[in-house]
């Protein structure tokens, strides 16, 4: 067997294994969903970052980088760096403070179950999407590593993340995202120092300028830009895998100054995978496949050993992301929508149930990274997917008393069939921001009719009254 393919694997076991222990101390659903509620300073700090910090900052953004610069990838690192910050500003701690199991349950509580419902099977897909980006991501960093077939290397890492996700909840996902993300830096450093020992400082000096503009405009208008960067901003920073992370910690203002450390954080490891795709496309010129820039610099600069370590962190960084996406899209489905048609459900049969949506989801995921173009593309499917809608009732939700059952439905199908219609049949330029737009005059709209019809009700109930 490959050397390096059997270190990958003897890594795999040991996360594993890390999984099944941390995982021993599951009893009930809460446990099991938002890990009791007990994250720490240090826990809810690394699990904040490495729910995004995952293969889309490693092996997309890099791969996207090395083939169209630093405009070929605004959402990594940039993007989800200020998605995180917007959260920690903002968000964090009035989603604390609801008291939330998942995020489909601020719907509920300030709209209505019908509206939990709709929402929940909006977001589910989300999740599911950005679990197939990773485990896509571990096919690719299993197939540069080991001469594997991508195909067959995407099935590998489908059982693998599939089973390594049903062993643990969030407070193993978040043991793990510590020791993963300590990992993941170390690794990426060995790299980047490796190749910098190489090439010298001078490197950057030899970039074509144009290259490091992330603001281009020869090939993209200004609103063009605007959408990308909504996308991860808008699209992202209410994710049901935040939010999850978010009310884990044990109090708001653990979970609002955590989400800025992450924020920091983000920024500073993910401009090495930056540097790597800028000075890559010299080191590597004309690679067949893009994505493959970041192991592949890894393998040429780093010995043996040093190589393991790396591989190692990238899978940390891959497994700690789809284990988010996935338990989050059977959290959603199994809390929001099955348990309240069961309710004499017992913990351990809430906690079964879970498992078995993540066994589901997974092989969803699989099929979809299967079929998928890359890893970039699936990300931007992942933040844009009924997103619009999602923000919009959010954000009203949240920080005013506007609008009630009929404005939130009515955004929430707005939202998404604006972005289907946009994105992939009339194909306008714009189909985020233009369903992000449509989602909030339709909001707005609808609470004002929704207000009026209420005054109206009043009056005739004033006036039977007499």
């Amino acid at each position: 067997m490959n050397l390096t393919l059997l270190g990958v694997l003897g890594y795999v076991a040991a996360q594993l294994a890390i999984g099944a222990y941390v995982s021993r101390r599951i009893r009930t659903e809460d446990d099991y969903l938002v890990a009791g509620r007990s994250l720490g300073y240090g826990l809810a700090t690394f699990t904040i970052f490495a729910t995004w910090f995952g293969a889309e900052t490693c092996i997309g953004a890099a791969g996207a980088i090395y083939e169209g610069g630093l405009s070929g990838a605004t959402a990594d690192p940039f993007g989800y760096a200020a998605c995180l910050l917007f959260l920690g500003l903002f968000f964090a701690v009035p989603l604390w403070r609801r008291k939330l199991t998942t995020l489909g349950d601020l719907f509920r509580l300030r709209y209505s179950s019908g509206v939990e419902k709709v929402a929940v099977v909006l977001m589910a897909p989300t999740s599911m999407i950005w679990a197939a980006a990773q485990i896509r991501a571990f096919g690719q960093v299993l197939s540069a590593s080991s001469g594997l077939e991508v195909s067959v290397a995407i099935t590998v890492a489908a059982a693998v993340v599939i089973v390594y996700t049903m062993l643990g909840g969030l407070l193993a996902d978040a043991w793990t995202d510590l020791i993963q993300g300590i990992l993941l830096i170390i690794g990426l450093a060995f790299v980047f120092f490796a190749l910098m020992s190489d090439v010298g400082l001078e490197a950057y000096s030899a970039i074509d300028p144009a290259r490091l503009n992330p603001f281009d405009t020869s090939q993209r208008t200004v609103m063009g830009i605007i959408e990308e960067w909504a996308i991860p901003i808008c699209g992202s920073v209410v994710a049901a895998e935040l939010v999850a992370r978010v009310i884990a910690s044990r109090s708001p203002e653990v979970a609002r100054r955590s989400s800025l450390v992450a924020s920091g954080m983000y920024f500073a490891v993910g401009l090495i995978p930056v540097s790597i795709g800028l000075i890559g496309f010299m080191v590597l010129p004309e690679l067949t496949d893009p994505e493959h820039v970041l192991p592949l610099v890894a393998q040429q600069y780093l010995p043996g050993g040093l190589y393991f370590v790396f591989t190692g962190a990238l899978i940390s960084a891959i497994l700690s992301t789809v284990d988010s996406a996935l338990l989050t899209a059977s959290s959603l489905i199994s809390h929001n929508l099955i348990v309240p048609l069961r309710p004499g459900m017992t913990e351990r049969q809430k906690v079964l149930t879970a498992r078995v949506g993540v066994a589901a989801f997974g092989v969803l995921a699989f099929v979809l990274a299967l079929h998928a173009e890359g890893v970039y593309a699936l990300v931007e499917e992942a933040s844009a997917f009924g997103s619009a809608g999602i923000f919009t009732v959010i954000v009203f939700g949240l920080f005013s008393r506007l609008g009630g059952v009929y404005s939130a439905l009515t955004s929430l199908g707005t939202g998404i069939i604006t972005w289907v219609l946009g994105a992939y049949v009339l194909e306008w330029p714009y189909p985020y921001l233009t369903s992000l737009g449509a989602a909030v005059l339709v909001y707005v709209a609808g609470a004002i009719a929704e207000s009026r019809l209420q005054q109206v009700e009043a009056v005739r109930v004033s006036t039977a009254s007499r």
